[in-house]
């Protein structure tokens, strides 16, 4: 028995387990000349994975209705005809949330769960550090000494945001939804103050005492009114970088926010977006730092693990009420 996942509906507003479908599969696959047999091990569930639901251009195609979704996946490889991979192989890329699946192995890479825990190729050692890493540094061009926000910051992405942060000698402030992952910012990932926007009554107030002085980088992964309270804050020559806004991806009507170009013209300030394949040439060398800091023990994670291949659907739409610390991750 093979289970998969189709795009049923395309949500309005938040997503609804309503908006998934399961189905059936026949069970025995038959590899061709070429092509391996996998089984999946471990899911990604993503915020970016919402614009992919909508009927609407972007920079990855769309989902197509009763078509399975796909996402980042760690499988397991039961059987080859292909010689770049063997049985027992473990292997990381984009793959469809079915149970079992042929591939002809085109985009997956193989991943060493004797070198870090298989998990960990979809988070810091996968697209979410590099995110993390590229955007930064690319974008970013931090100082030593320099100030970094980061909103998000208990997320996957911001929470090693913040630590390359303190790795290059940023003084370094989170912003997130409550008092105990603003606690595991600071205890956990070496943040040096954070703040939990659900209970600040003065969110530019508190920005303002938390970064002293001023704000030099702003990495964004909500929008909103947070990344609001974030401009009134920022310097001479800030950059601020856009990777994603996910207190919008659900809004059914166009968000009402400030104005932007004040603040970016008073204070010669850049503001960018980007997404990772942006710098897929310079892959490697993050991918160098990132393995290394996490052997050295510079840099952790925290990842949700949620079992069980028929949650996949409530883990994702889980993602928009805050309820994961760090990478949120189905085991199968």
């Amino acid at each position: 028995m093979i289970k998969t996942i189709l795009l049923k509906n395309r949500p309005e507003g938040k997503p609804s387990l309503s908006d998934f479908e399961f189905v059936i599969e026949d069970s025995n696959l038959k590899i061709s000349e070429g092509e391996i047999l996998l089984e999946t091990i471990y899911v990604s569930v993503d915020p970016y994975l919402r614009g992919r639901m909508r009927d609407a251009k972007s920079y990855i195609p769309q989902f197509e209705l009763n078509k399975p979704i796909q996402s980042g996946v760690i499988a397991k490889v039961l059987e080859s005809k292909n010689e770049k991979f063997a049985v027992g192989d473990f292997v990381s890329g984009m793959l469809s949330w079915k149970t079992k699946q042929v591939s002809t192995g085109e985009g997956l890479i193989k991943v060493d769960g004797s070198k870090a825990p298989l998990s960990a190729y979809l988070g810091v050692l996968g697209m979410t550090g590099l995110t993390a890493y590229l955007g930064l540094n690319e974008i970013g061009k931090p100082v030593t000494g320099e100030t970094l926000v980061v909103s998000g910051a208990a997320g996957a992405v911001g929470s090693v945001v913040g630590q390359i942060g303190k790795i290059l000698g940023l003084r370094v402030v989170g912003i997130a939804g409550t008092d105990e992952k603003i606690e595991m910012l600071k205890t956990k990932f070496g943040f040096d103050a954070g703040i939990n926007y659900n209970t600040s009554k003065n969110l530019v107030a508190d920005l303002a005492k938390a970064a002293p002085n001023g704000v030099d980088l702003y990495f964004d992964n909500v929008g909103g009114p947070i990344s609001d309270a974030v401009l009134f804050n920022i310097n001479t020559f800030a950059r601020l970088i856009i990777c994603g806004a996910i207190s919008v991806y659900n809004n059914t009507e166009l968000p009402k926010s400030v104005s932007v170009q004040p603040f970016l013209i008073k204070n010669s300030a850049l503001m960018q977006g980007f997404i990772v394949f942006n710098y897929a040439e310079k892959f490697p060398d993050a991918m160098k730092h990132l393995s290394g800091w996490l052997a050295e023990g510079k840099l952790t994670y925290t990842e949700t693990i949620v079992d069980g291949f028929d949650n996949i659907p409530k883990a994702f739409i889980d993602l928009f009420e805050g309820k994961n610390k760090g990478k949120m991750i189905v085991k199968i």
